[in-house]
């Protein structure tokens, strides 16, 4: 079976990256922007929270060795997937809790394991992550990649979270 790609998207790209690097099966992973009109949207652009663009974080993984299912519930475990176009203090849409699927099939396993967070309880309330089909997907400038392994000591608000689904 070939690499797969995955396109999330749960507040500041940062953090997301920096967590899901670690995964088994993680093959590459790129910082950029998706989700809105503005063609090769750049960080100046999509930072005024006016292109519509969600900061994204390009997954490319051995399915194989992690599922898209379990990269989802990583996913929902490293953000607070209740808030609305927040994540810690970073507020704005381009902050939104977004999964962009690239098939039928990734956007069913994204509906269902939505549906069993939701069901869990785990959040106490319900989800507001967006499942949207992924578009163009434009890579965020170098500074951006890696940025957490190039600095450290940087701001990140995203944490593995002890909830079970």
């Amino acid at each position: 079976m070939a690499s797969e790609t995955a396109y999330l998207a749960g507040g500041c790209f940062w953090g997301m990256e920096d967590l899901i690097r670690k995964l088994p099966g993680i093959e590459d992973v790129d910082v950029g922007y998706m989700g809105g009109e503005l063609k090769n949207a750049t960080y100046n652009d999509v930072k005024k929270g006016h292109t519509g663009h969600a900061e994204t974080v390009k997954i490319v993984f051995d399915p194989k060795q992690l599922t898209y299912e379990q990269l989802l519930l990583f996913f929902f475990k490293i953000h607070d997937p209740t808030t609305a176009n927040r994540q810690g203090n970073d507020i704005g849409t381009q902050y939104r809790s977004e999964i962009f699927y690239t098939s039928e099939a990734q956007k069913a396993t994204a509906e269902k394991v939505k549906e069993r967070v939701d069901k869990s309880g785990a959040w106490g309330k319900p989800a507001a992550t967006i499942i949207d089909k992924a578009g163009d997907f434009w890579k965020a400038e170098d500074y951006h990649q890696d940025y957490l392994v190039k600095n450290p000591g940087g701001y990140t608000c995203h944490f593995v979270r002890r909830v079970e689904f």
